[in-house]
């Protein structure tokens, strides 16, 4: 009678311990400039649009980025879309891709969209282990006209919001600018 009595785990029995599957579970951590941004899903809303998407594809050896890009008035003058311009009426863009050769265990890949018209990097971003991706540098406008600057120090957004060596966790969700 006493073994009816004991406590039998009977809901979720068959399921696994939670902390067991929490690394895989777990989102991208985006490093941009000098800020930590934890469990996201890699998509990067800055001043309320979501203007950029960073995805990792280790099978492939690639990094894959997708980018709205505008002019200092808010015009929508280029589109970048897993590392193909599919916008860029003008050739002002031109992308560089580097995809991580297997034989190398410290080659990872990367990728660098620059502006041919003022050679400036408008903006570079790496894989730098798994699951993290890092955005070192970055000189692009916002939907709104807003001049976006990452440097490996800092992120800022127009005159008035810099984030420098904050850390957020976004329980999987869009990391949010400006």
């Amino acid at each position: 009678m006493s073994e009816s009595l004991a406590p039998q785990r009977t809901i979720g029995a068959s399921t696994p311990d939670p902390t067991e599957t929490e690394p895989s579970r777990l989102g991208l951590q985006l490093l941009i400039g000098s800020n930590k941004f934890r469990n996201t899903n890699g998509v990067v809303r800055i001043q309320g649009k979501e203007q950029l998407f960073l995805e990792s594809k280790p099978e492939q050896g690639l990094l894959l980025v997708t980018i709205d890009l505008y002019g200092e008035t808010g015009t929508h003058i280029g589109h970048l879309r897993r590392n193909v311009l599919v916008l860029n009426p003008t050739d002002q863009f031109s992308v560089d891709v580097h995809r991580a050769d297997d034989s190398v265990t410290a080659d990872l890949p990367w990728v660098r969209v620059t502006d041919q018209s003022t050679g400036q990097t408008v903006l570079e971003a790496c894989v730098v282990a798994h699951k993290k991706i890092q955005v070192a540098l970055g000189k692009f406008y916002s939907h709104k006209g807003m001049l976006v600057d990452i440097t490996p120090h800092y992120c800022r957004i127009g005159s008035g919001t810099t984030l420098f060596g904050d850390v957020s966790e976004n329980k999987g969700g869009t990391v949010v600018l400006g």
